[in-house]
């Protein structure tokens, strides 16, 4: 189990993360939704053990992350960034080779090559990564990171993405989430920072809604995903309809002055 226990982060004095709590187990999606400048990326970073907490802990299967080392680490987690950059020529089977120098094994090409087929990068593994577009180079990344966590394992292992579906098209977006979310059957838990209200709301088991550094609703995407807990937090009009399995997911932002006009924005 991941948990966070009253974590906080502060910059400047200023608390970017405020006494989040949060638990993830395996087996489970979890979304972080929330406007810019909510904390989504910063919260990402801390769970990564990339920042350090002012106050708070987190723990990976019981044991404190300050507690781990780096390589250790790296076999319980993975992380996909925002925004990822690579300077030499690398080709693109070598940069998700990556992946597995950070667990300190070399190998791996069974491994490699079902995680590429599986991201629909295998077709391309002896290009140049630099000649690739940016919804490619993204499924790269994940594939990289992905090879992380791929191999079965009865320790507990856990996946965190930072909009991982921000340079994709549509039909790739639902491809990358999908793979995230049959991750969960692997004794994996999936938490990613989510733009899209109806992404979280079609893949995520739980939501985390965060705004201005504090967790203002988690909980299932139906006790999460409401008009009144949604526009309070992004303070802007937003209806929410149930879809065809009663679930909410048709969400549209609404112009502010929609009481007077009878279009919508999607």
């Amino acid at each position: 189990m991941l948990e966070a226990k009253n974590i906080q982060y502060l910059v400047q004095g200023r608390a970017i993360v405020n006494k989040v709590s949060l638990d993830l187990k395996p087996g489970e999606f979890a979304a972080i939704v929330g406007p810019n400048g909510a904390g989504k990326s910063s919260l990402l970073k801390l769970l990564a053990g990339e920042y350090k907490v002012h106050a708070g802990e987190i723990k990976y299967n019981g044991k404190a992350i300050q507690n781990y080392r780096s390589k250790e680490l790296a076999k319980v987690r993975a992380v996909m960034p925002q925004h990822s950059q690579l300077t030499f020529p690398f080709k693109v089977k070598e940069v998700v080779e990556l992946g597995l120098l950070s667990l300190g094994i070399s190998g791996g090409e069974e491994l490699i090559e079902e995680v590429m087929i599986e991201t629909l990068t295998w077709e391309f593994k002896d290009r140049l990564y630099g000649a690739l577009s940016g919804g490619e180079k993204q499924r790269v990344q994940l594939a990289r990171v992905l090879v992380q966590v791929w191999a079965e394992s009865e320790q507990s292992k856990f996946l965190l993405l930072d909009e991982p579906t921000s340079s994709l098209d549509i039909a790739h977006q639902h491809q990358v989430l999908h793979i995230a979310s049959k991750l969960k059957t692997k004794n994996i838990a999936v938490l990613a920072v989510l733009h899209d209200l109806n992404m979280a709301a079609a893949y995520a088991d739980q939501v985390i809604l965060l705004k201005e550094g504090k967790v203002y609703q988690q909980g299932t995407v139906a006790e999460v995903m409401a008009s009144k807990h949604l526009e309070y937090v992004f303070e802007h009009p937003i209806l929410v309809r149930d879809g065809f399995d009663g679930m909410p997911h048709l969400i549209q932002s609404l112009p502010v002055y929609h009481q007077t006009h009878s279009f919508k924005i999607a």
